[in-house]
């Protein structure tokens, strides 16, 4: 047999397996040196990460509590919704053990970094290219300045699905290369590990190169008349793709059924149906479009001056007169983009897009195709709302689409491309000099259209560039027509100045860098440079290139102590009142916080708001139509307010109140509102207003006394025909036990009664029993549950038992014991094999 029939290009001569183990060592000690900190025992400091601790504290706290029991279920945020996109640990799913083993147990951030380089290296692999060429490429891919950046800001699951998004496309070249069984598992393992890392986005625009590259080979194989070779493929990918998905059944099951509840799901409302698409709305899918200019950030890192903030006191401020220099410096955002705010830019290189582009001149098989217009296709979906006629086509007609936000992200998929196609035009190159030795005008084009352009740039930087954003404009015009317009002309040519400098400073670092590199490989195909020299000497200048951009967003300084780290929020004395209070189950109103797109009153108690990108539908319908009117109650309190004047105030809050708003937090070092007007745990309801849609209903809660009225919608109405509820005073209900899961009460009334409980209503999944039988229950007041009662003593209870749970784990249990046990086998083969030859 064929020492080389391996899954990789160079089998397994000594030479490579050295080429191999060099490569692991640089990725490793690249990583290393940069996370430095990690080695003192430091932790990043990220915003994601501390948001996520106080969104999932409940549920560790529950989860430690009871030997590892997973609630499920969580009634810390928004007022209780299900637990699967917060923190659930799908024990059944085996292939998290193989994850750890393919980063080496790594701390993180290491581990994805790492993930980054080696990922990207075993597709440069399976490209045949070089694996010298393949270890500068793994640099400049993982060193792209985005995702870096967003290690920082704590989206681990994204960098953790961007890590593995090479490999997959490896499985399924390699498949379609004719090794069915070897690409087949190694799409079926990185597609495993791909859905594993929770960011089903990320693994969307994945989908979107793979079906580019499915339909060239789909066309491909029709010329060349190889149909029965593109159907067996393509039956051993399918194969490969159902085992990978079924290993995350539970997941993936959960979060399908989830979402059509969410924002992404069907709007309940019909309200601003004009923006709404299936799924998100509009506006909120494009609220993070990358600007038309800002697309340069490719090569020109700072071509909309980095990252949201305040300027502060760079080098650049000589450019301003003195008298605007502080002005500037302490009042202006160092970002001049269109975004609402951005971490820093998405660059990939100025080096690696020179030789992108002379692979579009020298590398002549379909792949070239498939990357490039996966990456213009990346370009214009990230335009967003720049371009709206495109994105609404995406929106409407494209299955799934509208399911995301922040299209910028689609830039994921350029930076994947750019790469691959870049370093298989210096594979090709270093393979065969001769390509550019007969005719040099490839070289020319490729360094003209990348250096020549940024020249021009440099020159003429108001050409094609503007310097003020959107929002800045309508800004400074509106000072212009209230305030003296000649000093606000004034003052915005210094800006002006300050931030052409900042630009052209990064333009002309890309020209050198860009520079350097094509004198690099003049100087290799004129025979004046080894090659191994032009690999090592690009090597060099893409690690000099991309750190030092990468290092401005993410350096020693985003590290902080591992206590700071594990303990993120600090109780005030507004937390420690309200954690004295012995009653298990109430919410909370923190206003002194960004209350919706905020976890850390989460972290303490139940609250009315939270963070997350995928709430229930209803609850954002009730913020947007009630809660949030009801807030703005509390800022027309002044300090000549009485206490009369509050209660009057609390007394009205009514969605509020059902929710069981106990206490509203209004300076973190003050004791909290205290609100005697919270309906409490349950109460009983006994008039009914029956309504026929979302919008009735809604529009009812607003209107009435929703402490003695439930608001149905005409759905339920079986379970109350025929029936009246009268007002007993004996009658009560009180919460005997909480878990986020199961909630106990005891009941006694002479009289049937309708009871409306404090709890969000999430049928697929909560389950009611009195007495311990299983009975229906109802939604009232549009996100509340509510109960048909007989008279009469009886124990009430609420149980979150989702039927996903349990049938999920032992489909994905078997699926990746199947599939470890296939990558054991395939260790075993490869290995007697080896032997065998040796």
């Amino acid at each position: 047999m064929d020492k080389n029939n391996t899954i990789f290009s160079g089998g397994l001569k000594k030479e490579n397996v050295i080429t191999y183990i060099v490569a692991i060592v640089v990725f490793l000690l690249i990583t290393v040196i940069y996370f430095s900190p990690v080695l003192e025992g430091k932790k990043l400091k990220q915003h994601d990460i501390t948001m996520f601790k106080g969104m999932s504290k409940e549920i560790v706290d529950h989860r430690e509590a009871t030997g590892g029991e997973e609630p499920l279920w969580t009634n810390s945020m928004f007022g209780g919704m299900p637990a699967w996109q917060i923190s659930v640990k799908y024990s059944g799913n085996l292939m998290r053990f193989v994850d750890k083993a393919v980063t080496l147990w790594l701390p993180y951030p290491i581990n994805f970094v790492f993930l980054y380089f080696l990922g990207f290296f075993i597709l440069m692999l399976v490209l045949k290219v070089d694996p010298k060429v393949g270890i500068i490429g793994s640099i400049a891919f993982a060193l792209s300045s985005y995702f870096f950046i967003i290690l920082g800001a704590g989206h681990t699951s994204k960098a953790h699905a961007i890590g593995y998004m090479a490999p997959v496309l490896a499985g399924i070249i390699l498949t379609f290369r004719g090794k069915y069984w070897q690409g087949a598992l190694l799409t079926a393992i990185a597609l495993s590990l791909e859905i594993l890392s929770g960011h089903l986005q990320m693994t969307y625009y994945l989908l979107i190169i793979i079906i580019i590259y499915g339909i060239f080979k789909l066309v491909e194989s029709i010329i060349e008349k190889r149909m029965p070779h593109f159907f067996k493929a393509t039956g051993f990918l399918i194969v490969a793709a159902i085992l990978a998905i079924l290993t995350h059944t539970t997941n993936l099951w959960a979060t399908y059924d989830y979402g059509k509840d969410t924002m992404r799901g069907k709007p309940e409302l019909t309200k601003n149906a004009d923006i709404k698409s299936g799924g998100l709305d509009k506006d909120y899918i494009t609220g993070w479009s990358v600007g038309i200019q800002e697309t340069w950030s490719l090569i020109i890192p700072n071509v909309k001056g980095g990252a949201s903030g305040i300027l502060g006191d760079v080098k650049e401020l000589k450019e301003a007169d003195r008298s605007y220099r502080d002005i500037i410096a302490q009042r202006t955002n160092s970002y001049w983009g269109d975004q609402p705010g951005v971490s820093g830019p998405v660059y990939v290189g100025v080096i690696v897009m020179f030789f992108f582009i002379l692979a579009l001149f020298i590398v002549k098989n379909n792949m070239k195709w498939v990357l490039l217009i996966a990456t213009i296709l990346s370009v214009f979906l990230a335009w967003g709302k720049n371009w709206m006629p495109f994105t609404d086509f995406f929106i409407d007609y494209v299955p799934g689409y509208n399911k995301f936000r922040a299209v910028s992200m689609t830039l994921v998929i350029a930076e994947l491309t750019i790469p691959i196609l870049a370093f298989l035009g210096l594979g090709k190159l270093v393979s065969n000099p001769e390509i550019l030795k007969d005719s040099k005008k490839p070289f020319y084009y490729a360094f003209g259209l990348t250096g020549g352009i940024l020249f021009v740039i440099y020159l003429f930087p108001t050409l094609i560039f503007d310097f003020t954003s959107v929002a800045e404009k309508m800004q400074f015009d509106q000072l212009a027509s209230s305030n003296d317009a000649g000093q606000v002309k004034l003052y915005l040519s210094n800006l002006k100045n300050v931030r052409i400098a900042i630009f052209k400073a990064d333009v002309l670092r890309s020209i050198i860098f860009v520079s350097l590199a094509a004198l690099l490989v003049y100087l290799f195909i004129i025979d004046k440079l080894k090659k191994i020299w032009l690999i090592s000497g690009l090597g060099v200048l893409i690690l000099l290139d991309m750190i030092p951009i990468n290092q401005r967003y993410l350096n020693n300084d985003n590290f902080i102590r591992g206590r700071e780290y594990e303990k993120p929020f600090k109780p005030g004395v507004a937390d420690n009142y309200i954690l004295n209070d012995n009653d298990p189950d109430f919410r909370v109103l923190d206003l002194t916080k960004s209350t919706f797109n905020d976890a850390g009153c989460s972290y303490f108690h139940k609250s009315i708001g939270g963070y997350h990108g995928a709430k229930l539908q209803r609850y954002q319908d009730l913020i947007e139509n009630s809660i949030h009117n009801e807030i703005q109650s509390f800022y027309t309190l002044s300090g000549e307010s009485t206490m009369k004047d509050i209660e009057e105030m609390l007394s009205g809050l009514q969605v509020l109140n059902m929710l069981n708003t106990k206490y509203i937090i209004t300076n973190p070092n003050t004791v909290p509102i205290v609100n005697k007007h919270a309906f409490g745990h349950a109460w009983f309801a006994n008039n009914i207003v029956m309504v026929d849609n979302a919008d009735e209903e809604i529009s009812a809660v607003n209107k009435n006394d929703l402490s003695l009225t439930a608001i149905v919608d005409n759905k339920f109405s079986e379970k109350l025909k025929g029936r009246s509820f009268e007002n007993e005073k004996n009658s009560t209900i009180t919460l005997k036990s909480y878990a986020p899961n199961y909630l106990v009460y005891d009941f006694s009334s002479s009289s049937e009664q309708l009871v409306v409980f404090s709890e969000i209503y999430y049928d697929k999944g909560w389950n009611a029993y009195i007495d311990g039988e299983q009975v229906p229950y109802l939604r009232a007041n549009y996100v509340l549950r509510a109960l048909v009662v007989p008279e009469g003593d009886h124990k009430i209870e609420f149980k979150f038992e989702p039927k996903i749970w349990v049938t999920g784990e032992r489909i994905s249990f078997a699926s990746s014991l199947i599939l470890i046990l296939l990558i054991l086998a395939c260790i075993g083969f490869e290995t007697k094999r080896i032997i065998r030859n040796d």
